[in-house]
């Protein structure tokens, strides 16, 4: 049993990293949590359709999908700090040239573009990796955990403050302030650390070359439903971020309570993310992940098919954020749990870029939808039937180590 001193000097090694961590992801996820703001007086400000907006913001969700095996691939050969550091800067840059877009190309160019490849360096697959690469596995899943929870405290805090400048200050003000406080967090990423000895020690795949453990990752079947599986969560977490707003303005709510909901959501995410780290680190992370797509399917269903209040309302981004971003440490901990932590930057970032690919379908689909039919209820369906069946996929997973796992086993895999 490790002694006191031990545990303490090992405690006070990875509050500053996960504290950095949480810093990071808090900024650039909180100014994304702030899109759906922007949607009608950017259309109002420049004349410009809602659907190229939509388009623009879906976009960022595809660039940051296929720029996340990139980041993480440069994380696991160069470590965190710079990566963090060029994502800041070409984030701050997104979002200035959205601030002072003439023209929809330019609006594309910033908000679909820039921060797309800003984003991939500055949250979960760069962030998430250095975390669980500098603790023992039996504490990664509680430390991504905090890290994730910390981070949820941007989305609580930015929406209200960016609503506040919006309404006082403008569209453009509100964007070109974001841009600062982004370039502010560029240099956390040297705080991120190293691996510890402890994980390099434990790894399982210490010993695979990129180009072994990315065949083994393709014939692996767990890792392909995993990959699926995460499609679902971006279709669903997308959609409902960016068009709450206008679904809430349909239904005749009052003014100001999208702007509640999406801070609730940030707020309860906090609890959920560090709930999901903890149960990651006592259950098999594959069930928690399946009860929690089936959580959020019911939140969604029951949703859509009661009355709109306040009160309905509130209640629905409580539970959403209960559920809401706890997927991400659950899957990096699976990911790392069967092939190890070298790589895990890497792996991550090609099962992120399906969850993206999902994010791109919710945003574009639900302005395309609003376009064509002046409703949301289609993509209410399609994410309440994404929900069921990202849970079925789960459930079955194999989280066996890759080293651990008989020869003869591989033929079952594939």
């Amino acid at each position: 049993m490790p002694s006191v001193p031990h545990i303490a000097a090992s405690r006070n090694r990875i509050l500053p990293i996960v504290a950095a961590g949480a810093a990071v992801m808090s900024m650039a996820l909180g100014a994304r949590q702030t899109f759906g703001l922007f949607i009608s007086p950017l259309s109002y400000d420049y004349g410009l359709p809602v659907t190229l907006i939509a388009f623009a913001i879906a976009l960022h969700n595809l660039v940051w999908g296929f720029s996340q095996p990139l980041a993480g691939a440069a994380t696991d050969r160069y470590g965190p700090a710079p990566v963090v550091a060029f994502g800041a800067a070409a984030y701050a840059a997104g979002l200035a040239l959205t601030a002072l877009a003439p023209n929809g190309i330019v609006l594309v160019l910033g908000m679909g573009g820039l921060i797309g490849i800003g984003i991939s360096c500055t949250s979960f697959g760069v962030v998430l990796t250095a975390v669980g690469r500098s603790v023992a596995p039996e504490r990664r899943s509680m430390a991504m955990g905090l890290a994730s929870a910390g981070g949820s405290l941007g989305q609580v805090l930015m929406v209200p403050l960016v609503q506040e400048m919006r309404s006082m200050s403008g569209v453009t003000v509100a964007l070109l302030v974001l841009a600062l406080m982004l370039l502010a967090v560029a240099p956390l990423g040297l705080a991120l650390g190293r691996p510890s000895r402890a994980t390099v020690a434990a790894d399982p795949g210490l010993h695979f070359s990129l180009r072994e453990v990315l065949s083994q990752a393709c014939r692996h079947r767990g890792y392909r439903l995993l990959t699926i599986g995460f499609f679902a969560c971006g279709f669903q977490l997308a959609f409902i971020a960016t068009h709450l707003p206008g679904y809430l303005e349909l239904c005749h709510m009052p003014m100001g309570l999208a702007a509640t909901a999406l801070a609730l959501i940030g707020l309860f995410n906090m609890a959920g993310s560090w709930a999901c780290g903890w149960l990651g680190g006592r259950f098999r992370q594959q069930h928690v992940l399946g009860w929690l797509y089936l959580v959020r399917s019911a939140a969604i269903g029951l949703f859509f098919v009661l009355p709109k209040t306040p009160f309905s309302v509130a209640a629905f981004a409580a539970v959403m954020g209960l559920a809401w971003l706890g997927t991400v440490p659950l899957t990096t901990g699976l990911v790392a749990r069967i092939f190890g932590t070298r790589h895990m930057g890497t792996l991550f970032g090609v099962c992120f870029l399906s969850h993206q690919l999902g994010s791109f379908l919710g945003v574009w689909l639900g302005g395309l939808a609003l376009d064509l039919t002046g409703s949301y209820s289609l993509l209410w369906g399609a994410t309440f039937a994404a929900g069921v069946l990202a849970a079925a996929l789960h459930f079955p997973i194999d989280d066996r180590s890759v080293e651990r796992r008989p020869a003869t086993d591989g033929a079952v895999q594939a």
